[in-house]
């Protein structure tokens, strides 16, 4: 008997967002955070002798948001109330301690942990109707996190959904009016201001944007105009892990260990041109919480300007 799944995507007919519906996901307790390694459902991995697979596991998420189980289900496209089954893949990324964040890695470690999402990122873009693949991570339960035990996420879907066309066309009409990247020109005059930097290397920047949506919000680009995470090289994944721990080792010991959010947004695997976008790693620290007028006006107050963000964590030893 084939196995069916209940997840589904729905159309806002206002909108035009998609919206994921996976019931299944209530059942993953929000918010516990397990005391000890014996409560925890990941350390079994990083224990047991018969496990015993390494630093780093990859395993396919127990309640996914997206699965390979509806394919074939037919999606109902037409009319006023569109939707269609949540076909991809949701994996879980667990690192072996239970305790130490991205934050407390080595560079080391933190290398290898780039090299399993690049990894993952290579083997899922192969798969049919896969177009778009998003990393993510959740630090702590205002974050989403519930489980304690640090890990990250990947999801891959064949839909490229709005939030993710906004961000794309804006580089697609920048580069159309102007002949040259977006983010390429905003890390330029970054740079040269010097106001908003948190910590530059060779191959990347990281800043607190000009109109950030939260506190302490952080863009982490390459200098180098490339749209793909997929295609860094191992310089550039070397100079990505050193300045994604720094800044999170910033965040943690200047802010006092906010809950936090990082995403990688990187061009589409869809077979098109995409070569107007500018990938990059954004950091959304906890540090407010959004009230009726941020969610139902979409206008955003940040109580920290950028400019001050900045300076902050530029001052924070580590």
């Amino acid at each position: 008997m084939s196995q069916k799944s209940n997840n589904e995507l729905r159309l806002d007919p206002i909108s035009g967002d998609w919206v994921v519906v996976a019931t299944g996901r209530a059942k993953r307790f929000p918010g516990v955070r397990p005391r000890g390694a014996g409560a925890c459902p990941f350390c079994v991995y990083f224990t047991s002798k018969e496990k015993n697979l390494g630093q780093i596991v990859v395993i396919p998420n127990k309640f996914p948001a997206f699965s390979p189980v509806g394919r074939g289900q037919t999606p109902t496209l037409g009319g006023l109330f569109q939707k269609m089954p949540a076909n991809g893949f949701h994996e879980v990324v667990i690192t072996k301690s239970h305790t130490r964040s991205i934050a407390d890695f080595s560079l080391d470690e933190t290398i290898e942990l780039l090299s399993v999402y690049q990894s993952r990122y290579l083997a899922l873009a192969k798969e049919k109707v896969i177009n778009y693949i998003f990393i993510f991570h959740n630090h702590g339960p205002l974050a989403g996190a519930s489980i304690s035990h640090p890990h990250s996420q990947i999801i891959a879907t064949s839909l490229v959904d709005g939030g993710f066309l906004q961000p794309l066309k804006a580089a697609e009409k920048f580069f159309s009016q102007n002949k040259k990247c977006l983010y390429c020109s905003i890390n330029q005059a970054e740079l040269k201001s010097q106001e908003r930097i948190v910590a530059e290397n060779d191959s990347f920047v990281a800043l607190c944007p000009f109109a950030s949506k939260m506190a302490f919000e952080i863009m982490i680009a390459p200098k180098k105009h490339s749209s793909h995470f997929e295609k860094i090289t191992e310089e550039e994944r070397s100079d990505l892990a050193d300045i994604l721990r720094s800044t999170l080792a910033k965040i943690k010991k200047g802010l006092n260990n906010p809950d936090y959010n990082f995403y990688i947004r990187t061009a589409p695997c869809d077979s098109q041109e995409h070569d107007s976008f500018h990938w990059h790693l954004t950091i959304l620290p906890k540090t407010q919480t959004w009230a009726g007028f941020e969610l139902g006006a979409g206008m955003e107050i940040i109580t920290t300007a950028p400019e001050q963000a900045a300076q902050y964590l530029r001052k924070v030893k580590i």
